[in-house]
């Protein structure tokens, strides 16, 4: 069990015109993540904020426009997680289906690296004689690969949504909202939403037109599963292509490979929640890009029927449950190399986890730190050997409060022996080292962490607080689930409370199954702790201070109200 200061979510008044128009918890709810008006409630697509904020919009449209009338050779260059493969697939469906002469390429991550690089676009010459080369997900940092695409007499467009401190490569257009002088009013926008604006820019131009045009939102299933595994902050923006996207599979109305994916991972698609598009179906998109090519879900996304996504759903559920092997045993190893070094608990350990393993799988490290940060709240970055094995290629994690990317760019600055290249977000980033370095950058990393408020590192757990005895019914369970989308930046609800503990049993050693009554009320609740793990829990445990989310369990056809445990602490 896991020690959390639990801290009840602040919670402006609630504006009385929302209050009007939803139940009080509602209301709450929504106050505390800062929606303060009815308006906000209402997720229409014709509220989306106009792509003409978007800077560089114009001049990509126009290229892409020409180059589809003049049968210009397109290659599009993705990433090779979710976002990167949907940004990808959507560029492929909309362009193609707009006529254009299009062709995709994601480098192999063990071979290549990140980004358009100049071995990339060797390649892509070598395969495919581009004219016009069009990044997604990826590029913003992309300078001397640019460079060598001209140097081919290729043009470029890169559409990103990475941040950058310096000025974008000079090419023929860069759409990315975190920009310089870019305004457009979302920040928040994944690779797959940027890809989605551009998109959409051009089919409403050709329309005007005249020309072979689409309408974009059939691709809504494809831009929500990469926004929400891409861990987008879910603002109003993304909240809006979110819902449409989860409204369309819901309804079977969209790509055959989302559906194969569904049914590979025993869910049915009239029930999925917004959170099942990154704890289902991302994972197991990314996996291909994890543990072989992403080409497979890619490919999957493509089909045109279930019969031809089939197979490739199959596969890329082989290769998740391979991923949950390896990245099983690394976490393992990684523990155990914590332990070695005397970190056993959050005062023992350093500001900041730093650790490597020459056998460790390039395509789990990001996996592994994410579950080490949970564990010890500490920001963490794992290594592995690239494929020559003179560098070391890093996958980071952060806790909020510290911009994990800005404090690798710290270290990159004052010693830039110690870092070859590096990007990524405030939450996340990658980066590669030469080998030799490992020992000298995890030292002035930490120390740079270690300059951070200490207060940060102190484990916190914000809750929406108590429920009150009425609001424990399947109404509640209900409502809220179809209130979201609920995700990054938009937190589904997490109450705590007081519970008697009238029964409980284990499940395979490592799920705790409950029965607890509320002191408020005789109504008995059925509750479940997913890993618990029994040997960290005594025989006895009377009452229990509990962290928890709504459920509804259905079994054979009938609903049950339930309790999702995130938290619990024995109270003697």
């Amino acid at each position: 069990m896991s020690s959390y200061q639990l801290i009840a979510r602040p919670c402006p008044p609630v504006a009385g015109q929302l209050a009007e128009h939803i139940s009080p918890l509602l209301a709450r709810l929504y106050a505390a993540r800062g929606v303060d008006s009815a308006e906000q409630l209402s997720l229409k697509l014709n509220r989306l904020i106009p792509a003409q904020q978007l800077k560089g919009l114009d001049c990509a449209v126009k290229l892409l426009d020409q180059a589809i009338d003049q049968q210009t050779r397109i290659l599009i260059v993705g990433d090779f997680d979710a976002d990167g493969a949907t940004s990808t697939a959507l560029m492929m469906l909309a362009l193609g289906q707009m006529g254009a002469c299009v062709h995709y390429l994601v480098p192999d991550r063990f071979k290549y690296g990140y980004g358009l690089t100049p071995e990339i676009v060797a390649l892509a010459i070598d395969d495919y004689q581009p004219q016009l080369i069009v990044t997604v997900d990826n590029g913003i940092s992309s300078h001397s690969g640019v460079e060598a695409a001209h140097a081919a007499g290729i043009k470029v467009i890169i559409t990103d949504h990475h941040l950058t401190t310096k000025t974008p490569p000079e090419c023929a257009a860069v759409v990315n909202p975190n920009q310089p002088d870019c305004n457009f009013g979302s920040k928040a926008l994944a690779g797959v939403g940027v890809a989605f604006y551009v998109l959409a820019a051009l089919a409403t131009q050709r329309k005007q037109q005249s020309k072979a045009s689409i309408n974009l939102t059939q691709y809504l299933d494809i831009v929500a599963i990469g926004t929400v595994a891409d861990v987008a902050q879910l603002d109003f923006n993304n909240r809006i292509l979110v819902a449409a996207g989860v409204e369309r599979i819901r309804q079977g109305v969209c790509r055959p490979g989302v559906l194969a994916l569904l049914e590979v991972a025993g869910r049915e698609a009239y029930k999925i929640s917004p959170q099942d598009l990154g704890f289902v179906i991302g994972p197991r998109i990314n996996a291909a890009g994890r543990m072989e090519n992403m080409r497979i879900g890619i490919d999957c996304l493509l089909a045109n029927s279930f019969d031809e996504a089939w197979p490739l759903a199959q596969k890329l559920d082989e290769l998740n449950r391979e991923r949950r092997r390896v990245e099983a045993q690394m976490k393992q190893e990684a523990l155990d190399l914590l332990a070695h070094s005397a970190y056993r608990n959050l005062s023992d350990i350093p500001p900041a986890i730093v650790l490597f393993e020459p056998n460790w799988h390039q395509g789990v490290i990001g996996i592994v730190a994410g579950r080490l940060k949970e564990q010890f709240h500490r920001p963490t970055i794992v290594f592995a050997p690239s494929e020559d094995g003179l560098f070391v290629k890093g996958s980071a994690r952060s806790i909020a409060g510290i911009h994990i990317r800005d404090a690798i760019e710290r270290v990159a600055e004052q010693y830039p022996e110690l870092v070859s290249h590096f990007g990524g977000h405030a939450m996340a980033a990658g980066l590669t080292l030469p080998r030799q370095q490992f020992e000298a950058f995890t030292q002035v990393f930490q120390q740079i962490i270690a300059e951070h408020d200490p207060s940060l590192f102190d484990a916190r757990l914000l809750t929406d607080g108590e429920l009150q005895a009425h609001e424990f019914s399947l109404d509640t369970a209900r409502d809220l689930a179809h209130a979201g989308p609920w995700g990054q930046g938009f937190p589904a609800p997490l109450f705590e409370g007081l519970f008697k503990v009238l029964e409980y049993r284990w499940l395979q050693d490592k799920h705790l199954k409950l029965l607890l009554q509320h002191p408020d009320h005789k109504q008995r609740i059925d509750a479940i702790y997913f890993n618990a793990k029994r040997q960290h829990w005594p025989d006895t445990m009377p009452k229990l201070r509990l962290v928890y989310q709504l459920d509804i369990n259905e079994y054979q056809g009938r609903q049950r109200l339930q309790l999702l445990i995130q938290h619990a602490e024995i109270v003697t």
